[in-house]
């Protein structure tokens, strides 16, 4: 997205975000012991500051001496996917082919 982020971008954005971070928490982190924001980052394609703001707008969030910690309940994570559903339709990776653009120049 744009930055700095419009109010509308803000609208379409934010709840993006929060169904994508707490789908890939509650379902598909590997190891979520050892899960760091950069980890989140790569997997999801969602900035790592974004998942800083969004995590922390969710308060699942902690600061302890400078270090991020994510902490979430099974619990809360399935009490935050009612309120941030996934919307349909879902993209199946192994669908998507894709080709590099190339030109002459």
């Amino acid at each position: 997205p744009e930055k700095p982020m419009s109010d509308l971008g803000q609208q379409a954005y934010k709840p993006y975000w929060a169904s994508t971070i707490v789908d890939f928490l509650l379902n598909e982190a590997p190891d979520a012991s050892s899960m760091s924001i950069m980890d989140i980052s790569k997997i999801t394609s969602i900035m790592a500051e974004d998942i800083v703001f969004t995590l922390n707008q969710l308060g699942l969030l902690k600061i302890i001496n400078g270090i991020y910690f994510i902490a979430a309940s099974e619990e809360l994570l399935k009490t935050l996917a009612k309120k941030y559903p996934v919307k349909e339709p879902r993209v199946d990776p192994s669908r998507l082919h894709w080709t590099p653009f190339l030109t002459d120049v």
